[in-house]
């Protein structure tokens, strides 16, 4: 019988730089011989990537929003999460649903709430593991300034990334086993040596 997969997820404001670091998990878990599959939120799927252009370029009110954004994360889990982990593939996902509760229930005022209903409604189980990557709200604002051409979230004022950022903080502090805080003001290398430390224990290796 084949073991299930494990599953990563990737969290942060924008501008906190965990992008940067997905493709380096995923090359690092494929050294290791896994069957590794690379995906984002929003999108993932077809469908989901349609979604995602929407979602990040057209105004809407927020319940649209919110309800976008867990259509697309239902097609994905139906899709690619699922499958993947159920033939034994890790699966390293850009975001996943901390960022509803950050994005729609925090920076967006919807509460956390009206989230966990849709949450529990369409998603079976928690990722293995969530790396929350955490800047001052005065760097990943100059980051952003120095990237391409800002969509729809990364135009929101300062006041919506830190009510963004305490609710990413909320929640990696109701799920301490879980979500591990990456401080993302150091070096590309320091971050991947913590990062390999962290993989190294999902992995079951020695430090």
């Amino acid at each position: 019988m084949t073991s299930r997969g494990r599953f990563i997820t990737l969290e942060g404001v924008d501008g906190a730089g965990k992008s940067t670091h997905t493709v380096w998990i995923a090359d690092f878990l494929r050294a290791q011989g896994l069957d590794v599959v690379s995906t984002r939120e929003p999108g993932g799927t077809p469908l989901g990537e349609k979604l995602r252009a929407l979602l990040l370029a057209d105004p809407m009110g927020l319940d649209t929003e919110t309800l976008l954004m867990f259509a697309a994360r239902c097609e994905h889990v139906r899709q690619v999460i699922e499958p993947a982990l159920a033939r034994g593939a890790w699966v390293v996902c850009d975001r996943y649903t901390d960022a509803s509760y950050a994005y729609q229930g925090g920076g967006r005022g919807l509460g956390a709430e009206r989230v966990a209903v849709l949450e529990e409604w369409m998603q079976a189980g928690q990722p293995d593991r969530t790396w929350l990557f955490d800047v001052p709200l005065e760097v990943a604002r100059a980051r952003l300034a120095d990237a391409r051409e800002p969509d729809r979230f990364e135009r929101e004022g300062a006041a919506f990334f830190e009510r963004t950022r305490e609710a990413y903080h909320a929640r990696a502090a109701a799920n301490p086993g879980r979500i591990r805080i990456v401080d993302s003001t150091q070096s590309i290398a320091e971050v991947r040596a913590g990062l390999e430390a962290g993989l190294r224990e999902l992995l079951g290796q020695a430090a």
